[in-house]
């Protein structure tokens, strides 16, 4: 999917690690990791809004959207 989750970046720019993350919004480190390495196919608005409250960042700064062919592997809508 073309779509790439930049959580990584703006954890490091915050200087917060994932664990801190998850106890700050309430989601689990393992779906955050999901998230963090690209592998989630869906993300919840409630999780999107939490993750930007606590980053301070709009959504555009946590996903960004490359132009190319779907990956392999994934079905397309």
């Amino acid at each position: 999917m073309p779509i790439r989750v930049q959580l990584d970046r703006i954890l490091l720019e915050r200087r917060m690690s994932l664990t801190e993350l998850s106890d700050r919004v309430g989601v689990t480190i393992a779906n955050l990791s999901i998230l963090k390495t690209g592998k989630a196919r869906a993300v919840r608005f409630s999780t999107l809004d939490a993750l930007c409250r606590e980053l301070h960042c709009q959504p555009g700064d946590l996903m960004t959207f490359e132009d190319g062919p779907p990956d392999i592997g994934h079905d397309e809508d």
